[in-house]
């Protein structure tokens, strides 16, 4: 399992363990941790990103169990210590989303340990996170899209420039996550539909179009991804010159250095875009089933998030247009 990052001591009502019996029960609870995210990586398949969220979430929960002796084994905690846990959490400063999160780890690992006969009951339904405010997603508007996206090249470096564009314009005209970009392969493009084929959350995979300007970028990156990738044999659709399949980062990375390249007024992520792409076609179709079944999300209120943005617009220009609402300059 991976190292779990150092935290200051745990706030516990019980006797704190001494660091040798600390050790060796938080050794025992982690064998089923182990075999638990060995399960979400040979039989869900989940992404190495998700695995990651899981090992983090379940490593924080062994360490605050290693702090309490009498909690030795899984099948020994009750919902009130996942009720102290998540305050424990929350006087961290951790967020209503973060802690739902750790939630969800918690109550799926107990689902495999109900599967396995390894504890009697999952003590962590029915247990809620706080409330955290909702922080709407940032968009750019579409001139600040058309400063990033037209014109100049984002680097010296033709192949880069190449790269880098289709890259951006795949993430603006399909409204794709990063995850969802860095693992497309060649294969999955349709160049004579202008579609490709997206594996999502949980596996799931959608099609969805791709736009001229997107499709015209990656016809000028697909010879210089052949020449790089003929050596390894790399079936990625983005690759670096080594001819290996791009990181997350690196994409993180380039995007953020086009932004201030470009002049974009505000810090560009990956995510933005996808937001952006969805906040523009809502805003020119007020199709909202269609703009979550193009960004794959599983439930409507999830793409919701995306009124609320069209609305702040909305109301930015009656407060502009309207004149009973137009504010005096001063």
């Amino acid at each position: 399992m991976p190292c779990v990052p150092a935290l200051p001591a745990w706030n516990v009502r019980a006797p704190a363990a001494d660091p040798a019996q600390a050790s060796a029960q938080a050794t025992a609870l982690r064998v089923d941790a182990d075999e638990f995210l060995q399960h979400l990586r040979t039989e869900r398949r989940l992404s190495a990103h998700t695995l990651d969220g899981y090992a983090h979430d379940l490593g924080v929960l062994i360490d605050w169990c290693a702090a309490q002796p009498a909690l030795t084994t899984w099948a020994a905690l009750q919902p009130n210590h996942i009720r102290q846990f998540v305050a424990a959490l929350h006087r961290r400063g951790l967020g209503g989303t973060s802690i739902q999160r750790a939630l969800s780890a918690v109550r799926t690992f107990y689902n495999f340990l109900l599967r396995e006969d390894r504890a009697g009951d999952n003590p962590a339904l029915g247990i809620r996170a706080p409330k955290s405010p909702k922080n709407l997603p940032s968009a750019l508007d579409a001139e600040s899209v058309a400063q990033l996206l037209d014109g100049a090249a984002t680097d010296d470096d033709p192949w880069l420039a190449a790269r880098d564009r289709a890259m951006f314009e795949l993430l603006y005209s399909s409204g794709l996550r990063l995850a969802e970009l860095v693992g497309l392969n060649v294969n999955e493009l349709d160049w004579q539909a202008a579609e490709v084929r997206v594996t999502g959350k949980g596996s799931k995979t959608r099609i969805v179009p791709v736009g001229r300007k997107a499709m015209d970028a990656l016809r000028l990156w697909r010879p210089h991804r052949e020449l790089a990738a003929a050596v390894s044999g790399e079936q990625a659709l983005f690759v670096t010159a080594q001819g290996k399949r791009i990181a997350p980062r690196t994409v993180q990375q380039r995007l953020a250095r086009a932004g201030i390249r470009k002049g974009v007024p505000t810090h560009l992520h990956p995510h933005m875009l996808r937001h952006s792409f969805a906040t523009h076609v809502l805003e020119s179709s007020g199709d909202l089933r269609a703009v979550q079944e193009l960004l794959g999300h599983a439930d409507i209120s999830t793409t919701q998030v995306y009124t609320h943005l069209d609305f702040q617009r909305l109301a930015q220009v009656y407060d502009e247009a309207h004149p009973r609402a137009r504010r005096r300059k001063t």
